[in-house]
C-alpha cells in the first residue's frame, strides 16, 4: 500500500491482474475466486482506477475470450464474466453506499 493509503495498482497493472482473474474465474465460480475477484475491483478503487476503465477492461477481457472460444461457449461465458464484473464492482458500491448512507 502506496503513502496516504492509495494502493500502487496502475491501470496496466490492473489490466493484466483482470485478464488472470477473469481466466481464473471462468472455470471454478467458487468463493476464492470471488473473494479474489472483490479484492481486485477494493485495489482498482483505491488505486483511483475508474468505473470507466473497469467496464472497458471487463468488455476487452470479455471479448478476448469470446474471440478464443466456440459458439456454442459464449452464452456460459458472458453470464460468468458478468459475474466477474458484479464482484469486481461490489467494492464500489460498498464504497458508494456507505458514503451516501447517515
Amino acid at each position: 500500500m502506496a503513502a496516504h493509503g492509495r494502493d500502487t495498482l496502475s491501470p496496466e497493472d490492473f489490466r493484466q491482474n483482470y485478464r488472470l482473474t477473469l481466466r481464473r474465474f471462468l472455470p471454478r465460480r467458487d468463493e476464492a475466486a470471488r473473494e479474489a475477484a472483490y479484492d481486485l475491483g477494493r485495489r482498482a478503487f483505491t488505486a483511483g482506477i475508474s468505473l470507466l476503465e473497469v467496464c472497458r477492461v471487463h468488455h476487452d477481457s470479455s471479448l478476448e475470450l469470446l474471440s478464443e472460444s466456440h459458439a456454442a461457449d459464449h452464452r456460459a461465458i458472458f453470464e460468468t464474466t458478468g459475474e466477474l464484473l458484479l464482484e469486481v464492482l461490489a467494492a464500489y458500491d460498498m464504497t458508494h453506499r456507505s458514503v451516501l448512507d447517515p
